[in-house]
């Protein structure tokens, strides 16, 4: 594979000559994955978005290496998503997976080819519809001990009627933590409920993802807290703007609960898991 470029897919879009001048044009001074050109492979009544990649970093056993490279798989996803986001600010788009990458362009017209019905379906599905992600969050403090009484230095300095008292002190506290991190998760569940009862209406699909955990699940300002729901919708553009504002204001009298939109985005969630065409 030393010196061979292989072609990395980013999106499959409509190939009329409208759609097809609108993506040129999203794409004519965006830089893709190792910072190459991105041009269009047209086939039919679709086209995908492909760049030249080395093959020393891209080939089968090499991409597998290199998706375990932290600071590699963030770069390659940053330039990945930039390719998509560009497409979708100016057509309808189909995103491909990250690391989506054929012999040559030849292979990715033979691939057009063979999956355009269902290419063609989709982006029929997604004409003029954004995807947006709402994650809500319960406020809820890692666990912690509270701190039980010290043992004096010397037995006469803790009378008798002190020890229990400082004995149901603590037991208070933890009820009282307790029953704090209870109220909390019942209200990020009521949270929950009031954003899929707000998205009808507006939404037209709605994908669930599994909640986040460990750092991912942190609030902005690293401040600790249980992601307890973490959707995608799918909403007609025309409604966008109206969708995000019914979501951000759903925990507005709900304590301890944060609700995150973002978005728009492409379609990512609601790509059909197409089977991979077998290249020939």
């Amino acid at each position: 594979m030393n010196g061979q470029r292989l072609s990395y897919a980013y999106a499959v879009v409509r190939s009329s000559d409208p759609a097809a001048r609108r993506a040129r044009a999203a794409l004519a001074d965006v830089r893709g994955v190792a910072d190459a050109p991105v041009t269009l492979v047209r086939s039919g009544a679709v086209a995908a978005a492909v760049s030249a990649v080395p093959g020393e970093e891209f080939a089968e056993g090499a991409l597998k290496a290199r998706l375990e490279d932290l600071d590699w798989l963030e770069s390659t996803a940053r330039s990945h998503h930039l390719v998509i986001e560009t497409l979708a600010a100016r057509t309808t788009v189909l995103p491909l997976r990250l690391a989506t990458v054929y012999l040559d362009d030849s292979r990715v017209e033979w691939m057009l080819g063979e999956r355009q019905q269902d290419f063609t379906a989709l982006l029929d599905r997604f004409e003029d519809h954004v995807e947006w992600g709402v994650k809500v969050y319960a406020e809820i403090a890692a666990p912690s001990e509270p701190a039980q009484p010290a043992e004096p230095a010397q037995p006469d300095e803790w009378s008798q009627s002190a020890r229990p008292d400082a004995g149901r002190a603590y037991l208070r506290r933890r009820r009282q933590h307790r029953q704090a991190r209870e109220d909390t998760r019942r209200a990020a569940e009521e949270a929950v409920r009031r954003t899929e009862e707000q998205a009808r209406g507006l939404a037209v699909e709605r994908a669930r993802h599994r909640p986040q955990q460990g750092t991912l699940a942190r609030l902005p300002g690293d401040l600790p807290g249980e992601n307890v729901a973490n959707d995608a919708y799918l909403v007609p553009r025309r409604a966008a703007e109206e969708f995000r504002d019914r979501m951000l204001h759903t925990a507005d009298d709900l304590p301890g609960v944060r609700v995150e939109v973002t978005g728009p985005w492409a379609p990512y969630s609601f790509t059909a898991p197409l089977e991979e065409a077998r290249q020939p």
